[in-house]
């Protein structure tokens, strides 16, 4: 399963998190993120505290841990999503 996982890091804690984030290593990124959850794409306001990222998942709980590594210093938000193939096959299937 798809999730948008958008966040807002708290004002007070912005360049701690931007300091925290560019100093990790790609090990470091996969290390945190964990091996049940996919990354498709991330995108980031660094000037305004806020981003948003794509991530793949059928594990809830990974999905927890990783938001519980940041959510000291942001507020993260995580809904299902589905593609465009996914909506349309919704569509075909409820309106036969």
């Amino acid at each position: 399963m798809k999730f948008l996982v958008t966040y807002s890091i708290h004002p007070d804690k912005r360049h701690q998190a931007l300091q925290a984030f560019s100093r990790m290593t790609q090990a470091d990124d996969l290390a945190d993120i964990g091996k049940q959850i996919t990354v498709i794409g991330r995108w980031h306001i660094v000037d305004g505290g806020s981003g948003l990222a794509i991530v793949e998942t059928s594990d809830a709980q990974a999905l927890a841990r990783w938001a519980l590594n940041w959510n000291h210093i942001m507020d993260l938000e995580m809904k299902p999503v589905i593609d465009d193939q996914e909506a349309r096959s919704i569509g075909i299937q409820k309106f036969k």
